[in-house]
């Protein structure tokens, strides 16, 4: 008997081992690493039993020639984590070549295990968390190999990898820094599944196209894809959505965001939503767990700066074409409106009828706020806070915003509603 009662596990290994040494020891020869998967899934559907979880082996995630791990993992209905198999033969603590340059493309991954069937090594987006080294050679020794310590060992990182629930952090600026491998992650399938023009994904790019942005190439549409979806998933989050898919956050976001639920209702194809698993599967799962009072404990509008942090995170290229950088908002507001009252004798400065706004590259709102703001302050200082609504509305019909990167104007709502 295990010293921590873990009897179910050990005999979960033991078969484990067993399986692995009938594989190998066939005379019919098969891929190394194919060998493993059927017995590994068992194992952890075997181990995540034991430990109360509903474990779903999911063979070939779908990554379409990028080199996805070999098995994607559903807990109790959510993406949970990755395995990677490696023949027994070879080590997963010394990649070398192209499992190296393999493993650098997974490293955005949260929660992934490599094993080689004797050893396990359980990452947390390319950190090396955990090692465990089983005392036999299972593919020769088959359940003589293993022992309660081995099953003890086994246990407790398995335990941690199937309980894996997202750490996200409580500021916008980390939140943004953890979202953006994720977006990419996505923005990369996106890319491969538009290499087959009969794929659901390429299907919805034409749609896209005719209903949207008629002009944008496949590049754009997959980083236009995989920002929309980020932003819309996370405003849906912070609106109260608990249970995250592109369908329910497109439900959600219906009464106030419009445009955007149409965007998202666009990109609910479910044969889509499957080629994708991966990258959205990862995402809702995160999102999930954001905690909104928490990212506005200590600021009541902390997503002005959002999109700024999370492009430096995601693609610092597209920051520098895009001009999307911190700017002294507050400041330069005042010093033209100081100039408009002034120098241009627009007494009522932004609230004049005849000062008209126009901001072409408008991102997360930030400029058009601020003026709002500033109007409303000076009307109600003059005249009372009964004139607020009326100057609200005049500002309004001389105020003009555009925002040509799509992802920064689904941002906007971020900001402030209306």
């Amino acid at each position: 008997m295990s010293p921590s009662g873990n009897s179910k596990c050990l005999n979960a290994l033991k078969d484990f081992a067993s399986a692995l040494k009938r594989s190998y020891g066939s005379l019919v020869t098969a891929q190394q690493e194919d060998q493993l998967k059927s017995p590994t899934g068992k194992l952890l559907s075997g181990f995540g039993a034991d430990f109360g979880l509903n474990v779903l082996p999911r063979f070939e995630a779908p990554v379409k020639g990028v080199g996805r791990p070999d098995i994607a993992l559903d807990v109790g209905g959510a993406l949970c984590g990755y395995v990677e198999l490696k023949a027994p033969q070879m080590s997963v603590r010394n990649l070398r070549g192209r499992d190296r340059e393999q493993f650098n493309k997974f490293k955005s991954l949260p929660n992934l295990v490599y094993t080689n069937g004797n050893e396990w090594i359980l990452y947390r987006s390319g950190e090396k968390i955990q090692t465990v080294r089983l005392s036999g050679d299972v593919t020769e020794e088959g359940a003589g190999g293993v022992d309660e310590r081995d099953a003890d060992k086994l246990s407790a990182m398995l335990r941690d990898f199937l309980n894996w629930n997202p750490i996200v952090p409580a500021s916008p600026k980390a939140l943004a820094d953890l979202l953006a491998p994720l977006c990419h992650l996505l923005r990369d399938d996106v890319t491969q599944a538009l290499n087959n023009p009969e794929s659901a994904i390429s299907e919805l790019a034409r749609e896209w196209r005719e209903y949207l942005f008629p002009e944008a190439d496949d590049a754009q549409f997959a980083d236009a894809y995989a920002q929309t979806l980020t932003y819309a998933l996370l405003l849906a989050r912070m609106e109260g959505e608990d249970h995250l898919s592109i369908s329910s956050a497109a439900q959600t976001l219906q009464e106030g965001h419009g445009l955007l639920s149409q965007a998202l209702t666009l990109l609910a194809d479910s044969q889509a939503r499957a080629e994708l698993a991966t990258g959205v599967g990862l995402l809702e799962r995160t999102i999930s767990a954001v905690d909104p009072a928490a990212l506005t404990r200590k600021d009541a509008d902390p997503w002005l700066y959002f999109y700024e942090d999370f492009l430096a995170s995601y693609d610092r290229k597209l920051r520098g074409d895009a001009g999307v950088y911190y700017t002294p908002v507050e400041a330069q507001v005042n010093l033209v409106s100081e100039l408009l009252t002034e120098k241009l004798g627009k007494e009522d400065s932004f609230a004049d009828a005849g000062v008209t706004v126009l901001d072409p590259a408008t991102g997360t709102g930030t400029y058009p706020l601020a003026i709002l703001d500033h109007g409303l302050d000076a009307a109600e200082k003059a005249f009372g806070a009964g004139m607020r609504g009326s100057t609200a509305s005049a500002m309004a019909k001389n105020m003009h915003a555009f925002e040509f990167l799509v992802k920064a104007s689904w941002s906007t709502p971020f900001a402030r509603d209306g």
